[in-house]
This record gives C-alpha cells, structure tokens and sequence, in this order.
C-alpha cells in the first residue's frame, strides 16, 4: 500500500517540468536520500545524513532513506570492535537514529538479497511514486532498475577531487552511478576556477555546500576551559591519481602542523579514527578513539558542544586541489557557536573569513589564528554561529539545490551511458 503521505504529492507527477520548478517549495515532493549512516556507524556520517533529510522535511517535502550495500553487508561495531556482516547491527543503528528525528518508517537498508526497514515491495512503489533521487556521498554498488524509477536523479560529491577523479578514471561504480543523474553537485565550490585542478570528468557540477539544521543544533555557552578539538578519520579512501600528480590524504597535511601544541600552549583534543595516535600524541595532542568518543547523534553534538573550537586539517587533496571545500563537521562547530580554524583550502572565496572562521597555510598562520582566536573569543564565538545562519541554513541550502536540480533536468540530454 502507498504510504498516505504521498497521495498528495502524486498530483504533481502530472505536471511539465516548468510548472514543476515553480513549485518546487510551495508542495510537497517525494525525495529520497541514499547515503552512508549503516555503512558508518558513527555520529559524524549520521549528522552529515540527517541534514539533508530534517531539511527536506523543514521545507515541506517528503523524505525517506536508501542505504544499499550491494551484494553484502560489512560494518563495524566499535562495542565489540569487529566487523559483522549481520543487517541487524547497522539497521538497528540506522532505525534509532532515524526514529528520534520522525523518520522511523521512512527508510531500508538493503543488500542484493535481503533488506531491514521497508520491505522490497514497498520501496519499490515507493521508487515508482517518488520525484528525486538524491545519492549523497557515495555511488550505488548494484544500480537496480527501481533506481531509475523517481522522475529524476542527482548526486551530491563530498569528497571533491577523489570522486572527479575516480570518475575520469572510469571507476565502474561511478560512471554507472552518474550515467544515472541528470544532475551533479559539489562541495568543490570553486570547481572551474584557473586555479583549481580538480577535473570536470566532462560532467557540469554545481556547487552546494553542507547544509545543517540549525533547529537541531543550538548555540551553546563555551565552556572556558575546555579544549581545541576536531574529529578525523586519519586516512579515508585511497589515494588517486590523474594527469602524473598523486593527492593524498589528511595524514599527509598534519605533521606540517603537529608542534602546535607546544608553540601555543592551548590544549588540542582529537577523536581520532585510524592511524596516527602515536605521533600525535608524543606532540602534545590530546587523542581519543574517534567510534568510542563520537558513536552516535548526541555524543557527537555534546563532544563539539564540549570544544573550545575547531582546528581542522584538510585532506592534501583538497589543499592541492584548491576545490573550496569545508566539512560539515565544521559547520557543526559554526552552528553550535564554536569558531574554527581551518586549512586552507580556497573558502575565502566565497565564505566570509577573519571572524568565526579564520583559515591558515602555513604552521605560522595556524598558530597566529589561535592566538587570535584566543584573545577575541566572544567575538569568534558570535560570528560562528551567524556564519552557520547564513551560509548553512539547511533550508536554503536545499531549496537552492533543489531548484537546480530542476532546472537540470529540462535542459539535460545526456545519455545514459555517455556520463
């Protein structure tokens, strides 16, 4: 049975395309968000996620959730601290975090031969009635013809310059993943710039950045003394490569930056996943383990509520690449009123820097920020979370995407195929 919250948004399914972008914010549409919360595990991933479907919803859309791990699936349980390959672990995870924010029937984790959530019918129907796909983060492993079913399909690129890259490389999970969608964006926001190198892969990308819900954030007093902090996976994906140059990972940008504690005498606090913790540490860092400090929703927002700020690394990607990109875990920060430092990587650009949100090159620009930082905090403090108002407000994030994503499929006559 078609859930009853779609009757209404079937009527829109008639409509031409004009009419269609028009209406983008006043009626209700059927979105459905494939993304990374089972798979992760983790606080920061589930945020990232949630975004995207409370601002949907703020906007008077109608949201569900697609996780689809392909021929099968492979977690992490940082309680035992050993892969499982049971649907259980991540579904029951996925359905907690879900459930507290409204979107307890509203999802399906999937494999090619089982399923927890929605049953296999039901999203299917659900696929046949739907108005958008929005993949973020990841391509589809196993493109299933339920995919091609809602009237159009875009991805969201959070890892600017790997994922331009492994698409010009012709990674099969990408090139079947966007031959799919008519539309593609970036947090690569200075994608095209003379300066960035990242690559088009002979698609147009539009630029969008993290959105948050700030409703679900809120602006907390600081805590005077409590620690810098930040939360990083020490490496991610691979590395790649594209045109004989190699870019790399966050664990070739932080031993620029490693004596800082002793240069500023301030306290730096990472919750850290991977690799790492040894260097870090003989260097004055103050290291926990990333799963245990930040597993879930609340500890993740209570262990950013807890900072002083953000000192935040980039991956070398993203510096060499000058893409423009900033995490959504710093706009966490920003929203919970908490200034950050971050590397640069071109956001002066196009965010206003110098209060709330100071960038730096090299190791003298890090530690001049912090002493800053440290010398105007309240100042810092009420910037950060303007900033976060202005620029991330996930309701005009999205709607901005949203009509793009619009505007796209009137005008885009890219074959399948040819992506």
């Amino acid at each position: 049975m078609v859930p009853a919250a779609l009757t209404k948004a079937l009527q829109l399914r008639q409509l031409p395309f004009e009419h269609l972008i028009e209406t983008t914010r006043k009626q209700l549409l059927i979105i459905i968000l494939a993304g990374t919360i089972g798979r992760s595990v983790t606080g920061g991933q589930t945020w990232a996620n949630l975004h995207y479907l409370l601002g949907l919803r703020a906007l008077g859309h109608d949201a569900y959730y697609l996780e689809d791990v392909g021929e099968w699936s492979e977690t992490y349980d940082w309680r035992t601290q050993c892969n499982t390959n049971s649907l259980d672990h991540p579904a029951n995870y996925i359905d907690h975090a879900l459930s507290a924010h409204g979107f307890g029937n509203k999802w399906i984790y999937r494999t090619n031969d089982d399923c927890r959530g929605m049953s296999i019918a039901q999203f299917g129907e659900l696929c046949e009635q739907a108005d958008l796909l929005l993949i973020r983060g990841v391509p589809i492993l196993v493109w299933r013809p339920d995919y091609d079913a809602p009237r159009r399909r875009a991805f969201i690129d959070v890892d600017p310059g790997f994922t331009q890259i492994r698409l010009a490389n012709r990674e099969p999970a990408f090139v079947e993943t966007m031959a799919h969608c008519e539309s593609v964006f970036t947090y690569a926001t200075r994608m095209g710039r003379p300066d960035c190198t990242i690559p088009s892969a002979e698609r147009i990308w539009h630029p969008t950045v993290p959105p948050i819900d700030l409703d679900a954030w809120p602006a907390l007093t600081p805590i005077p003394t409590a620690p810098w902090t930040t939360i990083v996976r020490w490496r991610g994906v691979n590395d790649v490569q594209h045109n004989g140059v190699r870019y790399g990972q966050r664990d070739q940008e932080f031993p620029k930056f490693f004596g800082l504690p002793h240069a500023t005498g301030a306290r730096f606090r990472i919750a850290l996943i991977g690799d790492g913790r040894t260097a870090l540490e003989v260097n004055g860092w103050e290291v926990v383990d990333g799963g245990e400090a930040t597993p879930d929703l609340e500890s993740y927002r209570r262990f950013i509520s807890d900072s002083r700020g953000e000192l935040g690394i980039a991956k070398q990607c993203y510096v060499d690449t000058r893409g423009g990109w900033i995490s959504d875990r710093s706009v966490s920060y920003l929203a919970a009123g908490r200034p950050v430092i971050v590397q640069d990587t071109g956001i002066g650009d196009w965010l206003s820097v110098g209060r709330g949100v100071l960038t730096f090159q090299s190791y003298g620009d890090a530690a001049a920020a912090v002493a800053d930082l440290e010398a105007n905090y309240e100042l810092h403090a009420a910037s950060a979370r303007q900033i976060a108002e202005r620029f991330f407000d996930a309701k005009h994030v999205l709607g901005k995407l949203l009509d793009e994503a619009n505007n796209s499929i009137v005008t885009f006559n890219h074959p399948v195929g040819k992506a």
